[in-house]
């Protein structure tokens, strides 16, 4: 996790809830601060959004650039050489952060883990590892990462968390079709995955904030 802090903000005081939000590659716990403000969370209680920041490490795919992420690209196709002992150290930073929250009062089960991009790939892969029930967890963009372990090291506490998965049709960065393939892969373990497609590039719509914010108003109602 990189040296500075997380951004937190609260939709009221004293929240019930916490949504854990990992952005993007290249971006920080900035990104989606906007978003979150335009989210209708109605009826869900105080909410606190935690929106961490990767470290800086240098990017292969992007010719060793050192920029934010939380892990290394070798390649522009995603599953080829992935760099595990990135995807397992970011894991294990947003474990601790779930950790913090319980330490603050949010039980598991009032927890979502959401994400875009990288992020969603780490929302992902740590949501269905973690040991205790999460409320939901989301994927914006990405993709499942290495998902050939995913069906043996899993966590039978989030066979039946709620998932939402939405991308764009145009996206030109994380292509639909391994979106797809990782939504085919989770149904075929017999995750609820709620998936959504949007006319868009590796971006995020208002149509899609819209169903992300019913998605968090059932999961946490």
């Amino acid at each position: 996790m990189s040296s500075r802090p997380p951004i937190e903000i609260e939709t009221a005081p004293n929240p019930t809830a916490t949504v854990i939000v990992m952005h993007g590659l290249g971006a920080d716990g900035n990104d989606f601060v906007p978003i979150a403000k335009e989210l209708d969370l109605a009826g869900a209680g105080p909410v606190r959004f935690v929106f961490p920041n990767a470290p800086s490490i240098p990017v292969t795919v992007n010719g060793g650039y050192v920029m934010p992420a939380w892990y290394d690209i070798a390649v522009a196709d995603l599953v080829v050489r992935e760099d595990e002992a990135g995807l397992r150290r970011s894991q294990a930073a947003i474990e601790s952060l779930i950790a913090k929250e319980k330490g603050r009062g949010i039980g598991a089960g009032r927890i979502v883990l959401a994400g875009f991009s990288q992020g969603s790939a780490m929302a992902l892969m740590t949501g269905l590892r973690h040991a205790e029930r999460l409320a939901g967890i989301v994927g914006l963009s990405g993709y499942l990462p290495i998902a050939a372990t995913t069906a043996a090291e899993r966590h039978g506490a989030n066979h039946a968390t709620p998932l939402f998965m939405a991308h764009g049709t145009r996206d030109g960065i994380v292509p639909i079709a391994r979106a797809r393939q990782s939504r085919d892969a989770l149904l075929a373990l017999g995750y609820a995955v709620e998936w959504r497609e949007y006319p868009m590039e590796h971006s995020v719509s208002m149509e899609e904030i819209s169903d992300l914010g019913a998605f968090l108003r059932r999961v946490l109602a």
